[in-house]
């Protein structure tokens, strides 16, 4: 085996397991704080963080197990009986199976001095899906946790220890979510040059300023009025849940389940984009960002209106101004990577628009995970759309 590709085995193994262990530090940290809470007399807060870290476990297990069952026969060889299987799901380790589950799998590649074409693609396979799942964990549980560990935070005008492990570990799992999704985007497409270091820190910095103010505008209103938040974000979910349905889905392998993700993914718009339709999306992206926008504007007009400053002493004229510079901040790195450090298909290179990269004769048998491939073919822009994209300086919209 070549020492790059014997390098980039040992990076990718190495990668899992750091996300591994980042995952089970936020998950510890967010037990602590519910914990905590609760020991404090903060009854309301603990069933409040306890009930987002059973609500996410609970949709994480069905898709893990969703896609256990869609997959074909034979495709996992180490896989327990079905009633060990089931047990794991329902004792919430089903995720956590799919990691070690990659991590053996990446292992023994590694350690093979020529590791068949087989063994490869299966090792992808399981990667693919445990950066799927990373990123759903990631808006169904750990952006809500953050968001109510702030709220808390402004609410009371001190934090604990425990909320600033909270904070942290949300922040690392969420940049680790969203640069692991991108990477197994392009780990679909063969012809994608790998997520550079530059390009990684670009991206990550874009998502991250994006994000934070939309997470910073709901915690403002949720401390001010924790009890009408839960009707803003279930009046928004059900308008995102139509939008998603409207435009005709087909991720999951039956009709019932795709509700089930067309539910992730409405929960996933209310703090950022995703894409999940064909076609070109630049219009959907601007209609999406601009809608984002307004409603953030309007949670913090309301708060500021109500209580020009919070208990901890920090005004509007501080939180206002810098939620609005991370913002233009991070729509322009946005617009430079996209212009600059994003992959394009090239006329050369004879790139279907919408079309994945058919398998090279001889290796339509391997393990192709086609729902992350059916993602990938609307992430990346192609030749028609890097033309326009090249001559408006709009970005395509993308996670």
């Amino acid at each position: 085996m070549a020492g790059s590709v014997r390098a980039a085995l040992l990076r990718d193994l190495v990668l899992g397991v750091l996300g591994t262990a980042a995952f089970l530090l936020d998950l510890g940290a967010e037990r602590w704080a519910a914990g905590q809470y609760a020991l404090g007399g903060r009854y309301l807060w603990a069933a409040l963080a306890l009930a987002l870290l059973g609500l996410a476990s609970a949709a994480l297990q069905l898709f893990s197990w969703l896609w256990l069952r869609a997959d074909p026969a034979g495709l996992h060889p180490w896989q327990p009986p079905g009633r060990c299987l089931a047990l794991l799901h329902l004792l919430q380790l089903g995720f956590l199976y799919r990691c070690m589950q990659a991590l053996r799998q990446g292992l023994l590649v590694w350690q093979q001095e020529a590791p068949s074409e087989f063994d490869l693609a299966y090792a992808d396979f399981l990667s693919l899906d445990v950066s799927m799942l990373r990123l759903f964990e990631t808006f169904l549980e750990t952006t809500p946790q953050l968001t109510l560990v702030l709220a808390i935070i402004l609410h009371t005008g001190r934090a604990e220890c425990y909320q600033w492990v909270g904070v942290g570990t949300s922040l690392v799992g969420i940049a680790w979510a969203l640069l692991d999704y991108h990477r197994a985007l392009r780990t679909c497409l063969p012809a994608r040059p790998l997520l550079g270091l530059g390009s990684s820190v670009v991206y990550f910095l874009w998502n991250l300023l994006l994000l934070w103010p939309r997470v910073a505008a709901v915690a403002l209103f949720s401390a001010l009025f924790p009890r009408v938040v839960a009707l803003h974000f279930l009046g928004l979910w059900l308008v995102l849940l139509s939008w998603v349905w409207l435009q005709g889905t087909d991720f999951m392998p039956d009709p019932r389940s795709e509700w089930l993700y067309r539910a992730t993914v409405a929960t996933i718009l209310y703090f950022s984009w995703f894409n999940v339709a064909e076609g070109r999306t630049r219009g959907r992206a601007t209609i999406h960002l601009a809608f984002l926008l307004s409603d953030s504007a309007l949670l913090a007009a309301t708060w500021a209106t109500q209580d020009a400053g919070l208990s901890t002493g920090v005004s509007a004229q501080v939180w206002l101004p810098m939620g609005g510079a991370c913002f233009l901040l991070g729509l322009a790195l946005r617009l430079a990577y996209y212009h600059w450090l994003h992959p394009h298909c090239r006329p050369e290179s004879d790139c279907v628009d919408g079309a994945r990269s058919l398998p090279a004769p001889g290796r339509a048998q391997l393990p192709q995970n086609r729902r992350l491939a059916h993602l990938a073919r609307r992430f990346f822009l192609t030749a028609k759309e890097e033309a326009a994209l090249l001559e408006t300086g709009e970005a395509n919209g993308v996670l």
